[in-house]
């Protein structure tokens, strides 16, 4: 199983369960460093104040800097394309001039290069100017919507549901439903794996490693991004998901039994002896199994059991884990420690919501064990949900317990009109917030309170994944107020290749940790990947001049100065 290879390398042990940490300090650091100013040809890129840096994201001089004249074109032509909803044709064309064409434009723009040799030059052009890679090897089945449905149905639905269609084994949401069979619907912004079969997945798990190697031969603090549903069959991410949920949502309910519903998340802290003779009442088990459940455990010393506690007795040690069939976790062994020879750090992409409980709880277990000196594991967080700050603060919670290093990437979500459009259908609660707006906000509130956690220990990390210059100038403003420096990297910035530049060029010469995510793979195998950059600037460009304008004006500029020629130098 290639869920087996993936977590493989990222423990050394065969078990996999929570162990319990005492809680630690969050004594604010002092460490201060005061950013001197940047002289940058004439035009100033960082205003320095002391212990404050401010961005002029308007100086296309400093954001296109890195980019030679046809390079600027070409990106008025990509965009100006998405906007008027216009395709090549390589059946019009033929192999050789739609290849041709599609380096030329939206290859060219949207991805590095087709294997990790060729994408060399471009990371190190980009790195000379301050801009590191995220790798995303971005080849993708062709499926049409039928093929994508028959293999997500084949692959989700358990030997028991086959046998038996009309019994009802599990809640509507974690069950596989046809008309939302093609995970790709609605999505614009995200890769989509289906699952064949095992091999398929060791090759996958191969390619990821592969990956890695290259993030790691390309620069020496790199990151590369890996998906779960690339590595096993989904019907284990829908089982585990699901009893995760069940399990959270019990212990709202024994908070309801003891009046504490109302109170935020961590401050529900249920009183042990309450909760054994609940648990009795209502039948879990007898009075010896309850007392054994909690036996052996280091849990209740305070008398208390909190949300922490009462999901760390999900695990293959404790007796309690057998009534709730969590799938056998002792197979997941290791093949990733290429990560960790080779200097990277690991993002693992967020998925729909009948998924996602399970891809954060593996990937905690791997924060767990891996974060302990640095952070080398990062998990997403998408705050379109209404329960991302829940998520966030719980497992910063977690990790101050027990010592190790917070590692998130922020985004505001990839699967919004497919997770709402599949809520009302099937009829289970819309997990998303009401409108963008609220979505901002949820944000920010995530956001703030990372950096207040790195205000306080200087032990969490954050990407602020956006091409929202907002949030943008949001987390500059609150990194000046907290003193957080950039060059602590403790804050980072991600966009996608070649888009939003004017962000990304001049966060990394003012010395911001900034990344780009950089997909390769050959042609013909990106299409998916590269239809769907079309798709996501169609709607970008409609909405916004304001790239576009920014490109025009650096044309304009380089033209009265008599740059004609301009290329980068570095």
């Amino acid at each position: 199983m290639a869920y087996t290879g993936f977590l493989s390398a990222l423990r050394s042990g065969r078990k996999l369960h929570i162990s319990r940490g005492r809680c630690r300090s969050t004594v604010a650091s002092t460490k201060r460093r005061e950013e001197k100013e940047q002289q940058l040809e004439g035009c100033t890129l960082v205003e320095a104040v002391p212990n404050q840096i401010h961005i002029d994201f308007d100086n296309t001089q400093e954001a296109y800097k890195s980019k030679g004249n046809m390079e600027l074109l070409r990106s008025l032509l990509v965009f100006k394309l998405c906007a008027v909803d216009v395709l090549l044709s390589k059946r019009l064309l033929g192999q050789r001039m739609f290849e041709r064409l599609m380096k030329m434009t939206f290859y060219g723009q949207f991805v590095a290069g087709e294997d990790h040799n060729s994408i060399k030059p471009l990371i190190e052009k980009n790195r000379a100017f301050g801009v590191g890679a995220v790798l995303d090897y971005s080849v993708e089945e062709d499926l049409t919507q039928e093929e994508a449905e028959k293999k997500e149905m084949d692959s989700c639905v358990s030997e028991a549901e086959k046998e038996s269609p009309d019994a009802d084994h599990r809640e509507k949401k974690y069950k596989a439903h046809r008309q939302f069979g093609d995970r790709r619907g609605g999505v614009i912004s995200a890769r989509t794996y289906f699952y064949a079969d095992e091999a398929k997945c060791d090759n996958q798990m191969e390619t990821f490693i592969n990956c890695i190697k290259a993030s790691g031969g390309a620069s020496a603090d790199g990151f590369s991004a890996i998906k779960m549903t690339a590595l096993g069959r989904p019907q284990f991410l829908l089982q585990f998901s699901e009893v995760l949920v069940k399990w959270r949502r019990f212990f709202n309910f024994l908070a309801a039994l003891q009046g504490k519903s109302e109170m935020m998340v961590l401050e529900q802290k249920l009183e042990l002896d309450q909760l054994k003779e609940n648990l009795i009442k209502l039948g879990v088990g007898s009075k010896d199994d309850i007392e054994n459940w909690f036996n052996g455990e280091k849990l209740g010393l305070s008398g208390t059991i909190d949300l922490l506690d009462w999901n760390s007795l999900i695990n293959d040690t404790t007796k309690i884990s057998n009534l709730l069939m969590v799938p056998n976790l002792e197979e997941i062994k290791t093949k990733l420690c290429y990560a960790l020879d080779n200097g990277v750090r690991l993002m693992v992409d967020a998925e729909q919501t009948y998924f996602q409980p399970a891809i954060s709880r593996l990937t905690l277990e791997m924060q767990r064990k891996f974060n302990r000196e640095k952070p080398v594991i990062f998990n997403t967080y998408q705050c379109y949900l209404k329960e991302a700050y829940d998520n966030v603060t719980v497992d910063v919670e977690l990790s101050r317990r027990e010592g190790w290093y917070f590692g998130a990437k922020l985004v505001r979500g990839a699967y919004m009109y497919q997770e709402r459009a599949r809520a009302k259908e099937i009829g289970y609660e819309d997990p998303i917030n009401p409108d963008y707006e609220a979505t901002n906000r949820m944000y920010h509130k995530c956001l703030e309170y990372v950096l207040e956690e790195i205000e306080h220990s200087r032990t969490a990390n954050v990407m602020v994944a956006t091409h929202n210059e907002d949030t943008v100038k949001f987390t500059l403003e609150k990194m000046n107020k907290m003193g957080l420096s950039p060059t602590e990297n403790k804050v980072y910035f991600g966009q996608l290749l070649g888009m939003c530049d004017q962000i990304s060029f001049p966060l990394g010469q003012a010395g911001f940790p900034v990344y780009k995510y950089v997909p390769y793979g050959p042609v013909n195998e990106v299409i998916p990947y590269l239809s769907r950059r079309a798709q996501e600037n169609r709607g970008f460009m409609k909405g916004s001049q304001r790239e576009r304008s920014l490109l025009w004006k650096e044309l304009t500029r380089r033209v009265l100065c008599g740059q004609i020629f301009y290329k980068p130098v570095y």
